[in-house]
């Protein structure tokens, strides 16, 4: 559907995208973002993946260890979850891109290259994402594996994807990810993650304000 749309590969103006490792903050940056868009006036849509459509939250289960799944259907939800928060009617990214909206969301496809990869082979993850169109924008928060042990320890409990050894694989196939869309027409910001919030938002801030309105 994708491809027949004319989507595969293509770069997507005013769609900004947050990466890092779980602990890095992406989901703080999303929500301060939102909140000054919101004060601004500035039509915009906050979105984060998993979604919370149907599959999103089934996935999400997964992630809190509620419940079990093999890898590879992982892999292939979070395929089917991204395919529906782009082309949903009413209010997926495509449309609202379409409308105008500036959109930000918190994890992409980055994120299934460098988490699916860990239990799935890597070429097999990037043919379940490599059609989906990209962002003009990839704001990652470069967060020391330590830092974010040290900030996951808030948590309820541990997630899937918590475990220090784990993380180091995990920021290992994010650079690795990002290096096969080096000539793709896609913007990488690597931010300093150890920075304190409000300073890592004035730089997020600085790359929300260079995106052109319609």
């Amino acid at each position: 559907m994708l491809a027949a749309a004319g989507l595969y590969n293509m770069v997507l103006d005013r769609f900004i995208v947050l990466e890092g490792l779980d602990g890095a903050g992406t989901t703080t940056q999303l929500r301060l973002a939102a909140e000054r868009l919101a004060a601004e006036g500035r039509p915009h849509f906050c979105t984060s993946e998993p979604t919370d459509h149907t599959l999103g939250l089934l996935i999400r289960e997964v992630l809190t260890q509620r419940r079990r799944m093999h890898p590879t259907t992982l892999a292939l939800l979070f395929a089917a979850d991204r395919a529906e928060h782009l082309l949903a009617a009413g209010g997926g990214i495509l449309e609202r891109l379409q409308r105008g909206e500036l959109v930000i969301s918190d994890r992409y496809l980055f994120s299934s290259l460098a988490y699916q990869t860990l239990d799935c082979e890597f070429q097999y993850v990037r043919g379940l994402n490599e059609g989906f169109p990209l962002p003009r924008d990839v704001v990652f928060l470069d967060t020391p594996v330590p830092e974010s042990q040290r900030r996951l320890g808030s948590r309820d409990g541990p997630e899937l994807f918590d475990g220090e050894d784990i993380q180091d694989r995990i920021l290992a196939n994010y650079r690795r990810g990002f290096a096969l869309y080096g000539d793709c027409g896609l913007r990488l910001h690597v931010l300093d993650g150890t920075l304190p919030p409000e300073d890592i938002f004035e730089k997020l801030w600085k790359i929300i304000g260079s995106v052109p309105m319609l």
